[in-house]
């Protein structure tokens, strides 16, 4: 091998060790600014430099560690789950059917889902929910909410857009807001990655990728603390929802 490929080799490995470190140092960023938004960022961005699989396997160590330590946080787990266990069983089921279902779906056909997701995503965070639900049919959109949420979490780990319009719907106080997510999150999260492991669509390379990627994303999480104060909330969704249509146009025109 010339001395070339291997300069060239070289250069790729460390575009994309880069890529990854900063995906998760933003999806921290996020997350740490917001309260949410960490795969949101990160899998659609490593996803340019590595197969969307991977990228949402990635995710899992620093996705389920952040949301226990906010479920804690929150202590509302005993109200949360009986509240919504309609959505986590629901969720529950859909989402290892679609594992499942993707397993049949080759890298660009998951980049493709990945891209359509994220359009997704950016369609229902733009729109605020205008619509109430009342008390009495709240179990059943529960339902149907956990069923929306598990598919779009099987094909691309994203399942907050849906959940966030839901719960926006719901006018929930901040703390019933930040401790019930988190408690859906986990729930989801869980049987996301253990059918993922099962069906073979993560290994224990990524978990171990994964456990490393805990360090970027403590710091995008200190440094999202640093600056909520100082910018404003809309201002930074705007960047956000730019972002998200830039990178959902480019998995879609790539390969």
């Amino acid at each position: 091998m010339s001395e070339l490929q291997n300069f060239l080799i070289e250069a790729l490995l460390s575009f994309t060790v880069l890529t990854c470190f900063a995906s998760f140092v933003l999806g921290g960023l996020v997350k740490g600014t917001l309260g949410v938004g960490l795969p949101l960022l990160a899998v659609p961005l490593m996803s340019m430099v590595i197969p969307s699989p991977r990228a949402i396997g990635m995710v899992a160590v620093p996705v389920l560690l952040s949301n226990l330590w906010q479920m804690i946080d929150g202590q509302r787990i005993v109200q949360g789950w009986r509240r919504f266990w309609p959505l986590i069983g629901m969720q529950l089921i859909s989402t290892i059917l679609t594992v499942r279902f993707t397993l049949s779906l080759d890298v660009h056909e998951m980049n493709e889902m990945v891209a359509a997701s994220m359009l997704l995503a950016v369609f229902l965070m733009v729109l605020k929910p205008t619509f109430e639900v009342a008390p009495e049919r709240e179990k059943k959109a529960s339902a149907v909410v956990g069923l929306l949420s598990g598919l779009l979490g099987g094909v691309s780990s994203l399942t907050g857009p849906v959940i966030i319009t839901y719960l926006m719907a719901l006018k929930l106080s901040r703390e019933e807001f930040i401790g019930c997510i988190s408690i859906i999150y986990l729930s989801s999260g869980i049987p996301l990655y253990a059918a993922m492991l099962y069906y073979g669509r993560m290994n224990a390379l990524d978990l171990g990728y994964s456990a490393l990627a805990l360090i970027p994303m403590a710091l995008g999480l200190y440094m999202g603390k640093l600056i909520r104060n100082k910018m404003s909330e809309r201002g930074f969704r705007l960047i956000l929802y730019i972002y998200l249509i830039l990178m959902s146009i480019v998995l879609l025109v790539r390969n």
